[in-house]
Parts: structure tokens; sequence; C-alpha cells
């Protein structure tokens, strides 16, 4: 075996695990943020992280040992660690391309779980390489480092402690610092940079390799140019904002009527603000139909709650067509927050906290007339704020006649879908359960109730309200709702498979979408749908 210099005390080998260590946990993590703008951040995707990572370091764990006794060469190793760092660095560069090829590509072909396969496909191009490599350092090190079998206990010991110690530094600095902070494609050239740095010192010690290292350090530096401040949506034009906070991909954009929130770059907005007097034209005019179920133009003050406030477009509407309003809403992200001050103009004197929907609830001793659920994002549908004993507790929270308004968006007709398990959980827990689905998109407003009475209050007060455009949709609303009878499809804290039943109806949505060009690619090819757009 060749001894560099730089090894004679083991320290750099132990820095070596350390740092691996590191970096192996910053991508795990870098690898949710980069895929969840696309793909969202639910329990699947994270297997999905998860289970291609690990498969990686298995595999690198394999070879890398087999490779250290045939060959016990400290340089083949740290050559394998600037191969991963490069690649590591390119992956903010062309991560996005790359998905939204996969995208492309499977959205034509495949018919279901779609976003699973995609981010399958997407986890092994992108990021099981660089790990297989990453995941020889430590039977490598072991080989380099145990000098006598008699103390091989006391060194692998050290070395799975360096790596473990490593891995914890590695889960905590991306989701608590880095991110927020600079972002994920910054994070990527970060954690990948550290990983250079150690190869180069290493060979520069030496005197040895200096053409790799030269390739190796213009390649990462011209991946710092192009790949760090590039854009999730890169198709976009003058975004008026563009983030990252510790829960969310966050966008903000405008046009001459309104400003929009999305935390998704392929589809859905989170909130909105309307430019100009008037409703929404979306799922919040129809929530609207919650206060006056409640009785709200009879009563001097109306308490509402919002659990998602999102950037507060909902209080903002409500503010705006009714008076007597006391309301309080709960984000669990203060970064979306801070937006609704600055770009949504939701008004200081609503109470803002940042925590989780369920938990505050828990914590909470007053009780209200309206609470507005609001907290289901694409396929992330947080389970515990979609079981019987979450129901339990909005329903203990609401004054009497006392009404709940849940946002479900993900409408679809396919039996057993997500919005059927939520309307019969909701079901067995209020006696007066209505639907309504919301024109031109996929949102289902749901109602729930324990007062009979409350439809009944709804059509009355939609005739009494003076503004137009408010009171002609509150009567469409009236006529439109459909009394929900409850079924066997119950969500529990301890059973609620939201994140397939919203991976079903994302399948469906999808499906009823790009039909057309499915079926275009399996007429002409890839050539009809590139002659459909040219």
């Amino acid at each position: 075996m060749q001894t560099r210099p730089i090894l004679k005390s083991k320290l750099y080998l132990y820095l070596t695990e350390f740092f691996s260590g590191v970096s192996v946990m910053a991508v795990e993590l870098g690898a949710s943020r980069l895929l969840a703008p696309y793909f969202s951040s639910s329990q699947i995707v994270w297997t999905i992280i998860i289970g291609t990572i690990m498969i990686a370091m298995a595999l690198g764990n394999l070879y890398g040992g087999r490779s250290a006794d045939k060959n016990p060469d400290p340089d083949r190793l740290y050559r394998r660690i600037i191969i991963a760092a490069v690649w590591i660095a390119v992956i903010p560069v062309l991560g996005k391309y790359i998905i939204l090829g996969i995208s492309g590509l499977l959205i034509v072909t495949v018919s279901h779980n779609l976003l699973i396969w995609a981010a399958f496909i997407a986890c092994m191009i992108l990021f099981v390489f660089p790990l297989f490599l990453l995941g020889t350092v430590t039977p490598s090190l072991a080989k380099f480092t145990v000098d006598d079998l008699g103390d091989s206990g006391k060194i692998v010991g050290r070395l799975g402690a360096a790596n473990t110690i490593g891995s914890i530094i590695g889960t905590f600095l991306p989701t608590f610092v880095t991110i927020p902070a600079v972002g994920t494609a910054v994070t990527f050239l970060l954690f990948s940079g550290v990983l250079l740095v150690l190869a180069l010192i290493y060979f520069i010690s030496a005197g040895a390799k200096r053409i790799l290292c030269l390739v190796g350090a213009i390649l990462f530096i011209l991946c710092a140019l192009f790949g760090a401040s590039d854009s999730f949506a890169f198709w976009e034009e003058d975004l008026t904002y563009e983030g990252e906070s510790v829960y969310n991909y966050l966008q903000v954009k405008e046009d001459d009527s309104r400003v929009i929130l999305s935390t998704n770059v392929l589809f859905g907005v989170q909130s909105v603000k309307m430019k100009t007097d008037g409703l929404t034209g979306m799922y919040y005019d129809y929530a609207m139909a919650a206060p006056l179920m409640s009785g709200c133009l009879d009563r001097e003050r109306t308490d509402l709650l919002i659990l998602g406030m999102g950037t507060g477009t909902y209080a903002t509407q409500c503010g705006k067509y009714f008076t007597g309003f006391s309301m309080e809403g709960v984000e669990i992200d203060d970064r979306i927050t801070a937006l609704a001050g600055k770009y949504f103009d939701l008004s200081e004197e609503i109470p803002v906290t940042t925590y989780d929907g369920r938990a505050y609830l828990q914590a909470a001793q007053g009780t209200y007339d309206v609470i507005m659920v609001d907290a289901y994002q694409d396929i992330t549908i947080p389970f515990q704020m979609s079981s019987t004993e979450f129901f339990t507790l909005v329903r203990d929270h609401l004054n009497e006649g006392g009404v709940m308004v849940v946002n479900m968006n993900m409408r679809s007709e396919a039996p057993g879908n997500i919005n059927e398990y939520l309307s019969d959980t909701i079901a067995g827990i209020f006696p007066y359960v209505y639907t309504v689905d919301v024109p031109g998109n996929t949102n289902r407003e749901l109602f729930a109730a324990t007062d009979p009475q409350a439809i009944t209050r709804l059509r009355e007060s939609a005739e009494r309200i003076e503004q137009e455009d408010l009171g002609q949709l509150m009567q469409a609303v009236g006529q439109s709702l459909v009394q929900y009878e409850g079924g066997d499809r119950i969500l529990t804290d301890d059973k609620a498979p939201v994140e397939l039943l919203g991976m079903s109806a994302i399948d469906g949505l999808i499906t009823g979408e790009v039909g057309y060009y499915r079926e275009l690619f399996k007429q002409e090819g890839i050539t009809g749908i590139l002659d459909e757009f040219s």
C-alpha cells in the first residue's frame, strides 16, 4: 500500500470519514428539496430517496471493500471522492432539466404511479452514482487505517463514530442553516466543495494527480458559476420572488389582476391577492359559504380560525365582504407568513401563529364559529390532519351552530379516491356534511356542521348579502350543495394511507389532462408530439 505523508497520523483518514458522513446526509436532504417542487415532499418521495441512496451506499460498501483488498491504494479512494464531488456539483446545474425531461417522457408513456416512477428514475440518475462512490469510503478507510488486527475493533469503532457524527451534522446543517439561508443549489455546491477540498489537499500535499485536481477544480468553478443562482422554474420570466424555507419552495408572481403564491413549480396556486375589488374566482369564494351557514349575518362577532393560513387569502376575502369578524390563522411556514405581509397585504391585526394546525388545536382553549382547514397541498396531505382524531378536535373547538369548511384539492371520480376517504371520515364525526365542486379547477369544498339548519341559514343569508357578486355566488352554492352520505372508508391516526390515495388521484388528473398527447405518442411517437408544438 502506498503511504502518503498526510496519512501517517491517520487523522486525515478520520476527517475523510467525518466529511463523507456529512456530505451523504446533506445530499440526501438536498435531494428531497430538489425533487419536492416537482414531485412533492410526501412520505412516498422520501421513501424513494432513502431507498435509492441506501442501494447506492450498499453497493459502494461492497465495491469499496473488494477494491481495497485487491489494491489498497489511498489514491484510488481520493480520486473517487473528486469524481463524487464534481458529480454533486453538477446536480444543481442539470438536475432540474433531467427531472423535467424524465417527467415529460413518462407523462406520455406511463399511466399509473407516474410520480413514483419519475421520482425513482430521477434519483437513480442523479444521486446513485456519487453516493455509490461515497459508499466506498468506509471499507476503504478501514483497510488503510487498521495496522494491527488487535486494534481493529477500536479503529473501526472510531471510523463509525466519525461517520455518524458527520451524518448528524449533515442532517441538521442543510435543513436549518444552508437551505433556508442560501438555497438548495448552493447547498449542493457547499458540500461538494468540502469533498473536493478534502481530496485536493490530499493530492496537493503529495504532489500527485495535478491534472485530475486541476480538472476537478475547473469543473467545480463552472458548476458554481452556472448552477448557484439558477431558478427551479427556469422557464418562468419576471418572478416577483423565488426562494426556499425550511418547509417549502416558494414562488410569487403577478400579472395585471392578481398576485399568486405557488409552492410547486409545475402546478397549483396556494394563495392569491386580487388587485381589483371582487371575488378571486377560486375556492376561497365558495368557502365563504361557511360563515353564512354559521349565521354570521345575525351576530355582532364571528370567530374564524384558519388552519393553513398561507398568505391569508381567505381571511382577506372574509374581511372584505363581512363585518364583525375576529380572525386568527395558523401557518407552519413562517416564511409564507412573511410573504403575506410583503406581497399579499395581509392585515397586521390578524394574528398568525407559526405551528402545526393539529398541535395548535390541542393546545388552544378557544372556540370558533368557523374553522377552515386548508392544509392539503397537492399530494402532500398531512395524515395527522386527515384522521378521525383530528376532525373530532375540530368539532370540539366549534361553538354551537359552528361550521367546518375543508378545501379538498384533488377532485376525482374514481371510486375509493382520497376525497371519499376524507368525506367518510368527516361524516363519522359530523352529522351534516355537504360538498360542492368548484368549476374550472380540481377543488371540492366540504362543509360540516352539527346543526341541521346550517344549509337553510346559507340559503336565506345569500339573499340578504348586499354585494351582488358574492350574493349571486352564495345563492348558486346554496343550490349546488350535495348532502354527503358517509361510508366506511375511515382514516385514523393509526391508518391513514393519504400518500397512496393522493398518488392515485394525481394519476387520474394527469391522465385527464394529457390523454390526447398519450394517444398521439402511441400513434406517431415523439415526432408527433414535437410536430404538435412546432
